[in-house]
């Protein structure tokens, strides 16, 4: 037997259902980030040729700097496109304590030549260290699956937050990182016997 479902019901599936899809589609920020709470691995490369626009870094190096890691990789279009926000943030935190670290774990066979990454970090400008993750040994470590990907460290060490996908000034994913390393920055660092 058929019921009569009257058109006001049509229409409030059809507004519930499009307010859900918004929230998914829009609210995507929001989905977009994990707390995490453990230690930062050490970083899986030691070698210098590894290394672009830095000696070789030990995560005890880091120790009492808020650090951003960012996961990226050359051809991928989210990750350039973030790099304008990325900038503004170690513009505005890098007197303060921040310390941005690119990984770059390449998508494609191509990816993982040095000359070709080099070119690509002049070109945006990256001055931040950044390691070579070709055998993607430290993405496995952070269990990342991400381009990009960020992830926030405290001053002890302790991964606290990652964040997934193209972010943009002044976006909702961006002012909840940047209100993140504010209250990281503010957190003291604590003795190693606490």
């Amino acid at each position: 037997m058929k019921k009569n479902i009257p058109k006001l019901s049509y229409f409030a599936i059809g507004l519930i259902s499009t307010l859900l899809l918004g929230k998914l589609l829009l609210g995507g920020a929001f989905a977009n980030a994990e707390t995490i709470n453990k230690p930062l691995p050490e970083f899986t490369q030691s070698a210098a040729q590894a290394w672009l626009n830095s000696a070789p870094l030990k995560k005890e190096d880091l120790l009492g700097k808020v650090i951003l890691i960012d996961f990226w990789t050359f051809d991928c279009w989210n990750c350039y496109r973030s790099f304008p926000w990325l900038h503004e943030v170690e513009d505005k935190f890098k007197d303060k304590g921040l310390q941005v670290i690119g990984i770059h774990s390449p998508e494609f066979a191509h990816e993982h030549e040095r000359p070709r990454l080099e070119k690509k970090v002049a070109k945006y400008k990256l001055e931040h260290p950044i390691m070579m993750d070709n055998d993607f040994s430290y993405w496995q470590a952070m269990k990342n699956q991400y381009w990009p990907a960020f992830y926030l460290v405290d001053k002890n060490g302790i991964i606290r937050q990652r964040f997934i996908g193209e972010t943009h000034a002044d976006g909702a994913q961006a002012q909840r990182i940047e209100g993140l390393i504010e209250q990281l920055l503010a957190e003291p660092l604590l003795e190693k016997n606490e």
